[in-house]
């Protein structure tokens, strides 16, 4: 494996890079790395593919700006552009988890030509709306605690989850795997309440993130903290005006669907499943593939499973 940096203005973006063939781009989510990635690239450089993992801004060894309009959907999208054009003279294929999963959805809108198709983890494509999901959640959550809700005034999560780094990202990646209990990623307390407030930190973890892994991601965040991370969360409104000439619009190129089958995700929105129909404004729908008795982190928990799914969609392009 070797690491590249691409540019985009002044932001520096980390990719890791192995193999060679047709490329393969993976987009990683919160709070994560490029590191997420790090058994689908093994297994399809082995198949013959370019395999590359980015740093999304904020993260890793990537540029880490203050601003939370930095981390609006469209700075982020041009910013996958921007390693595409580094890595690529042709289309590539993107594989985008968790935050990833929009990032690269908007890509293949924006930037149609440097897409070939785009495999989704854990968050299906909902089209751009006139509201951003935040003013849904408020609704919503208007007498509980959401952590989208916690994570918009500035500095009170960075503090929580940085006061102990390691066991807060223990207890993040518990929460909402297939491992812990139903219900406890969104579990019922005060608006008002810490995120981390009621989540375990087993000890040991699950065997799927080893003990070197999560010192991988603890180092990570140990260095660059938690803010950029979160400004994505708080950049929603923005996207609403940045996105208007892609609202509402279908993607028209190859797609998939990944997903755990006890993945919070799939129930932010009480009463409705959001993995019911993942390729409704798909035109070009491959299928999605459900993995039982996983969560959220599905590429990490499942990674044979996940793996196998992605050779099926890759093969029929």
């Amino acid at each position: 494996m070797e690491f590249k940096e691409a540019t985009n203005g002044d932001i520096v973006l980390r990719v890791a890079i192995e193999g060679s063939g047709p490329v393969l781009l993976c987009v990683h989510g919160w709070p994560e790395l490029w590191y997420s990635w790090r058994h689908q690239i093994a297994h399809f450089a082995e198949l013959g593919y370019t395999v590359a993992a980015m740093d999304v801004r904020g993260y890793g060894g990537s540029s880490k700006p203050e601003p939370i309009a930095a981390y609006s959907m469209k700075n982020l999208s041009s910013d996958v552009a921007a390693v595409i054009r580094e890595i690529s003279d042709d289309p590539v294929v993107l594989l985008g988890h968790d935050w990833g999963a929009p990032i690269v959805w908007n890509t293949a809108l924006l930037y149609p030509d440097f897409v070939r198709a785009v495999a989704g983890l854990s968050v299906p494509y909902v089209p751009g709306r006139d509201a951003a999901f935040i003013d849904l959640a408020e609704q919503l959550y208007a007498d509980r605690f959401f952590y989208q809700i916690y994570f918009q005034q500035e500095g009170v999560a960075e503090a929580e989850l940085e006061a102990d780094v390691s066991s807060s990202l223990r207890k993040i990646y518990y929460a909402i795997s297939g491992d812990a209990p139903t219900g406890t990623w969104l579990i019922e307390k005060p608006r008002h309440s810490p995120l981390l407030e009621g989540m375990v930190d087993p000890d040991p973890f699950p065997e799927w993130l080893t003990t070197a892994d999560i010192k991988t991601y603890s180092d990570a965040f140990e260095n660059g903290g938690f803010r950029g991370p979160l400004n994505r969360y708080r950049a929603q409104r923005i996207d609403v005006e940045d996105l208007v000439e892609i609202r509402g619009r279908t993607i028209q190129q190859p797609t998939c669907f990944i997903g755990g089958e006890k993945d919070a995700a799939r129930h932010f929105m009480p009463g409705y499943d959001l993995y019911t129909n993942p390729g409704r404004a798909c035109d070009d729908f491959r299928g999605s593939t459900i993995i039982g008795d996983v969560g959220h982190w599905v590429q990490q928990e499942a990674p044979a499973e996940t793996n196998s799914a992605l050779e099926v969609f890759l093969g029929s392009l």
